[in-house]
């Protein structure tokens, strides 16, 4: 009972908590309604092939035919028996709550828990806990699917609540706490935003060094770090089986270096991606006033004729034209939303600065400048460079935007404890009155200054992207529209500008009652909580509201058959590729879920596979789309040993081609190789670059190429006669069996992508897998009939599965050990 009493301010925050979550997802979550996720929905499609086998055989597949003509299932649907007993941790951690509640939910309890770690009383680290979580990313990240990067987020601040604890001498819960909220962080599975939350750990780190040197208390530090080591080994142990299969499979990804020497190689890091790439989202240096002003470049890439303040500017001449051009005018291809992280929470940050003192405020200032300069990435590209070139593993990650990510964490951080400060030492408000003032000049008076003169400060109402579209547009049409847009977009600026002065007014007489101790400080701190409540719940509604939402059944429905996936599969051969023409081939798996697809969606697809999609397979597409066209659909009348030679190799029976009115047919291709064949020449060459440069000058089906470090498997080849056959007579994702029969032995072309793990054996006895023709595997075989199996089982598997579970064993070990140190000490 006593216990009960202690935490029961503890259990009111979870339990309002849990009520927010709720509140903010009705009336959909108790309509039973839930989100229409695309991102979650195009997924299916990738992992359909795992799913129906795993439902069938109870086993787990680390390999799909699905996807790119095949590619392992570590990032596609990461599944590991050792993560059973955390997945359920999690579960409770959530309180079971439904889906989209639980999201807000485990938001707002991990800063809560942060907070408490730093010793806020519960009230201010409620408050605290409610302007991190409504930060407009966290909500707009939810709309769009993007469930890995939530849990990741959502699990950083108790984490790093563990590391806190640790340094603040509270060695054996830190550690505690850092294992299991790291092993929580590291399930998520989204190593971007775990990546970027190490450099916030990076500058909190220094800043308790930094205190450690100042009070000579060394020897608690370097117990602090033990404690976060072993934590944090004990985190990574739980999850060793996805993290080391993800670093292997990184090597061969498109974030792993490219073995093609590139004319434009300045252009390429060392992770394999480049620049452009890496880039291709980056935040507007103007666009950064958005963390105060949302609407600073218009919100998100909707339709500006959704935007009610904007069509009351309209000139009803261009009615049509607004339905066509965005909301958003910033120089990103496109965006759901801004990063907002409250307009009265910024005026508390930037008094934090004046007058919270001690290293973490530098450390976290420190981290909140980095966070926005890498976040301009090409719009301040000599500092992106730098990080590129010298910075371990940063070249890896694309969407250099939301590395804003840390300012979210440390703005609402800093201004909480600056808020700590006011209510520990409500004096300051008397002492420091002027530093108030000025973070007022600093956040309302922008706000003010931006509304009063919007094309003063902002003279680019237009994107350039849009400036040059519309440039086609004659002259007497095109001036009137483009005043037209201006006087809209600024309408939309102007209004959020007083929209954020008014939000930080309204605080401010909030501190000025407090100071005149015309309120107490709880109700000061539940008034600012109402205020910043409605500030951000509004702001969060523009992206994530409850149209978005659909009943259960229409999200869980199997994507519909159409005539075209009836028609292709009534082929009952046991595997054969389609490419899909009809759609976008290399940014969808709708496709890939009835069939084994040419194309696909993946952020990391194998990068030799995405080398030979721009040296070959797009351009091959091309070229099958003209001939095609101009042979009226008649494939007899293509020469596709010609036009398509890899695309036959890589046994593409089927192409899908777009009609009218939505529609598409399918074609069958008769240049298919197949599922294998022999070869009567193998070219060895030096180096990728000629290995990839030959398939356009060779016969694919009697000749291939490949690289020299592969002549010892492979050998001479042997010029075949008319009694070779490949035959595929068996058939699972993860094991193909084939007959094979040859006068004369040879090299056997598999149409199967190659990859590291893959092993084969010809009747019954191991042999090496070569690779061939960039991306294909293939194997010698002697004359006569032989049965070969080519299976994907990595023994890795087994063995981090075994370090996980004993890493299991230690954490549980050490939260007895804790509890009963706190029981001894409570009955001693």
């Amino acid at each position: 009972m006593k216990a009960f009493k202690k935490y029961l301010l503890d259990i009111l925050a979870v339990v309002i908590f849990a009520v927010i979550s709720f509140v903010y997802f009705m009336p959909a979550d108790m309509d039973g309604r839930i989100l229409y996720r695309h991102d979650s929905s195009a997924g299916v499609g990738a992992g359909r092939e795992i799913s129906q086998y795993r439902e069938q055989t109870g086993e787990t597949s680390r390999w799909t035919n699905s996807v790119f003509g095949g590619m392992p299932t570590y990032q596609l649907a990461p599944s590991y028996k050792s993560t059973t007993v955390l997945n359920e941790a999690v579960s409770a951690y959530h309180l079971w709550l439904p889906e989209n509640v639980w999201y807000v939910f485990a938001y707002l309890l991990g800063f809560y828990i942060l907070l408490r770690a730093f010793d806020f009383r519960r009230s201010l680290a409620a408050l605290g806990a409610i302007i991190w979580a409504f930060s407009s990313y966290f909500f707009i990240i939810i709309a769009a699917g993007h469930i890995w990067k939530v849990m990741a987020l959502a699990y950083l601040p108790p984490m790093i609540a563990g590391i806190v604890l640790s340094f603040r001498g509270k060695y054996l819960w830190g550690l505690v706490l850092t294992g299991l909220f790291g092993g929580f962080e590291i399930l998520a599975n989204h190593v971007q935003m775990t990546y970027y939350y190490l450099f916030i750990i990076f500058f909190m780190v220094l800043a308790y060094l930094a205190e450690a040197i100042k009070n000579k208390t060394m020897l608690n530090f370097w117990k602090g770090a033990a404690a976060c080591a072993v934590g944090a080994a004990i985190a990574i142990s739980l999850n060793l089986s996805n993290l080391y299969h993800t670093w292997e499979y990184g090597q061969e990804s498109m974030r792993g270096k490219s073995e093609l020497v590139k004319k434009n190689s300045a252009n390429q890091t060392d992770s394999g991606l480049d620049r452009d790439y890496i880039t291709q989202w980056s935040y507007g240096i103007d666009e950064t006033w958005t963390l105060l002003i949302p609407n600073t470049k218009g919100g998100a890439s909707m339709p500006l004729s959704q935007n009610e303040i904007a069509m009351k500017k309209a000139d009803p001449q261009f009615m049509q034209v607004y339905q066509q051009i965005g909301q958003y005018w910033g120089e990103q291809p496109g965006t759901s939303g801004p990063v907002y992280v409250g307009a009265f929470v910024m005026l508390l940050f930037v008094l934090g600065l004046f007058i919270v003192k001690g290293p973490m405020k530098w450390a976290l200032l420190a981290a909140t400048i980095l966070s926005i300069l890498l976040s301009w990435g090409r719009n301040f590209m000599g500092f992106t460079d730098f990080f590129l070139d010298y910075v371990p593993m940063y070249a890896k990650f694309r969407t250099v935007a939301s590395i804003l990510v840390i300012a979210e964490f440390t703005i609402p951080l800093l201004a909480m404890m600056a808020l700590k400060k006011i209510v520990d030492e409500p004096e300051i408000l008397t002492t420091k009155m002027k530093w108030v003032w000025i973070s007022f000049g600093l956040t309302a008076g922008f706000c003010a200054l931006f509304a009063l003169m919007p094309g003063v400060f902002f003279s680019d109402f237009i994107s350039s992207s849009e400036l040059k579209a519309l440039q086609q547009i004659p002259a007497d049409y095109l001036n009137p529209l483009m005043s037209s847009l201006i006087s809209m977009r600024q309408a939309m600026f102007t209004s959020d500008c007083w929209r954020s002065f008014v939000i930080i007014l309204i605080g401010m007489v909030f501190l000025m009652l407090y100071k005149y101790k015309k309120i107490g400080d709880v109700y000061m701190i539940v008034g600012l909580a109402v205020l910043c409540l409605i500030d951000m719940w509004q702001i969060n509604k523009r992206y994530l509201y409850d149209d978005m939402f659909v009943e259960k059944s229409q999200r869980e429905a199997p994507q519909p058959m159409t005539e075209t996936d009836k028609q292709i599969l009534r082929d009952k051969s046991l595997d054969y590729r389609v490419l899909n023409l009809a759609s976008n081939t290399f940014n969808e798996n709708e496709t890939s879920y009835y069939h084994k697809s040419i194309g696909g969606y993946h952020a990391a697809k194998l990068r030799r596979y995405q080398e030979m999609i721009d040296a070959y397979i797009s351009p091959e597409m091309q070229k099958l789309m003209s001939a095609v066209s101009k042979s009226n659909g008649d494939m007899t009348k293509v020469n596709g040993d010609s036009i398509f030679p890899v695309l036959n190799m890589l046994n593409a029976k089927y192409f899908i081609l777009p009609l009218q009115d939505g529609k598409t047919v399918p074609l069958q291709n008769p240049y298919v190789y197949g599922n294998g064949w022999f070869v009567d020449h193998v070219d060895f060459v030096d180096n990728a670059n000629e290995e990839i440069a030959a398939l356009g000058k060779l016969n694919l089906r009697h000749q291939a190429v490949a690289d020299k470090k592969f002549q010892e498997q492979l050998g001479q080849s042997t010029v075949q006669d008319q009694t070779s056959i490949v035959k595929l007579t068996s058939y699972k994702p993860n094991q193909l069996e084939y007959q094979v029969k040859s006068g004369k032995g040879g090299i056997v072309v598999f149409s199967e992508i190659y990859y590291p793990g893959w092993t084969a054996t010809v009747d019954g006895s191991p042999v090496e897998l070569g690779r061939v023709n960039y991306i294909l595997r293939a194997l010698k075989v002697k004359a006569g009939s032989h049965k070969i199996v080519l299976s994907f089982f990595p023994k890795s598997v087994t063995e981090t599965e075994t370090i996980a579970y004993v890493a299991y064993i230690v954490l549980i070990l050490i939260i007895g050990l804790g509890v009963y140190i706190e029981w001894k000490r409570k009955n001693s």
